[in-house]
């Protein structure tokens, strides 16, 4: 059993990230609701699209990890001076890596959107909603080396606070430009991808104001980083980014199995995906602040601490996602009702909500270790285990379930649910054996 210290001490750090993760997906979730509205064609593009933008920006929103299982550890060691240092790394790397890059596929995406989809009407909204989600990578590069930072730090709270800010901008210029209001014309899901932009781009300026006020003690924007710096950066962030590229990328191609099977089932997913992040998303909290603590009590030698860490922070967080499923596997069809007008899409998607709901408690554990692993700086191993599984196990059998046995929806969801639990059971017995305990950052 957790004593109420640990408990009190794993919430405060994870609440402010759980809460920040919280009013970001609400958000979607209207944001969804709204692009619903305009039919399924608009829907299919839009989660199409931002499965698209997830897979782009993956590599960089790597970063992350780098900048927080560094900082964790400076601040373990007590070299409160330097805890900054992996950030000025990790905005000089996003900017180099994401404006290149971003261009490149602004001017690709005509070409490139249409091998994900080949329905002409979703390929139609969908392009230039995606050209307009790729303006802003640079500025989610920035956001997520901030994000790291104050995780690392155990300044969560400015992480919050700034996701609260975001995304209520998000919401509002999505209202006023997919609707035309405010007299601005109507862009339906164009205007979602421009107002999603915009408040990426509002976000790290208010990053960068908070860093000037917080961080300047620990070394903010004192001079570039330095090549020992980088190469740590580099050394942590590459395995993290490809883990992130290959799930992103699977996840696409998974959307793009899907509309295979059909452009229901795409739209049915979307909005699946959309309910599942409400409860995956603060599962991913307690994983980054786990990844503080594992990190933070590394950097203070205290090896045995760090691994009880990682088994604390499961068990909460598997009690609290437990308890946030009930309503997807008692009354999937209530919630589903908000963003799906057809009765028929409806029925595609009631069951595997259920399904989902059912087994998020377990995919909680993986994504606790997941992440708590990356504060040890094990990234190598999660890298390997989260691409053999994904890319080796799951998404060939989801193709043959679906398009080739035509086994339909639900038989692909029952499959990605197998893999993440399977990959649950593997990252607990990697945390069990301990050998990430030796890695130096």
């Amino acid at each position: 059993m957790l004593s109420p210290e640990r408990r009190r001490q794993i919430m405060r750090l994870s609440l402010p990230i759980i809460g920040g993760m919280v009013s970001q997906n609400v958000l979607n979730l209207v944001d969804t609701a709204m692009v619903g509205t305009l039919g399924a064609a608009a829907l299919a593009a839009v989660g199409m699209a931002s499965f698209a933008n997830f897979m782009a920006s993956a590599f960089i929103t790597g970063l992350s990890a780098g900048v927080q299982a560094i900082a964790a550890r400076r601040l373990g060691e007590g070299r409160l001076d330097q805890t900054a240092a992996p950030l000025n790394g990790g905005l000089v790397l996003a900017l180099v890596l994401a404006v290149p890059w971003s261009v490149v596929l602004i001017w690709q995406t005509p070409r490139l959107f249409p091998i994900l989809v080949d329905d002409p009407a979703v390929v139609a909204l969908g392009v230039p909603y995606f050209r307009a989600r790729l303006v802003a990578m640079a500025a989610i590069g920035i956001n997520f080396a901030f994000r790291g930072y104050w995780n690392g730090v155990n300044l969560s709270r400015l992480y919050m606070r700034t996701l609260i800010l975001m995304h209520a901008a998000n919401l509002v210029l999505n209202w006023v430009l997919i609707f035309g209001h405010l007299g601005l014309p109507a862009l339906g899901a164009t205007g979602a991808g421009i107002g999603s932009a915009a408040a990426t781009f509002l976000g790290a300026g208010y990053y960068v104001v908070l860093g000037f006020k917080h961080a300047r003690p620990a070394g903010f924007l004192r001079g570039l980083p330095s090549r020992q710096t980088l190469l740590a950066m580099l050394r942590l962030s590459v395995p993290a980014g490809v883990q992130q590229l290959f799930f992103a990328s699977g996840m696409t191609v998974l959307f793009w199995i899907l509309g295979r099977v059909g452009t229901a089932e795409l739209a049915a997913s979307t909005v699946l995906v959309h309910l599942l992040l409400v409860v995956l998303l603060p599962g991913l909290g307690f994983g980054l602040a786990s990844a503080s603590l594992v990190g933070q009590a590394l950097g203070r030698g205290q090896m045995d601490e760090a691994k009880q860490w990682g088994w604390d922070v499961c068990k909460l967080a598997a009690i609290v996602v437990g308890v946030v499923c009930i309503p997807a596997v008692v009354m999937p069809g209530l919630l589903l009702r908000g963003f799906l007008h057809d009765p028929a899409t409806l029925d595609l998607a009631r069951l595997p909500l259920r399904l989902l709901g059912a087994s998020m408690a377990l995919d909680t554990v993986g994504m606790v270790l997941l992440n708590s692993l990356f504060g040890a700086g094990y990234n190598r191993v999660v890298m390997a285990v989260s691409i053999a599984l994904q890319w080796g196990l799951f998404l060939p059998l989801a193709y043959l379930l679906g398009p080739l046995l035509g086994l339909g929806m639900l038989a692909i969801w029952t499959a990605q649910v197998g893999y993440r639990c399977l990959q649950a059971g593997v990252f607990a017995t990697i945390w069990h054996r301990g050998a990430w305990a030796a890695v130096k950052v």
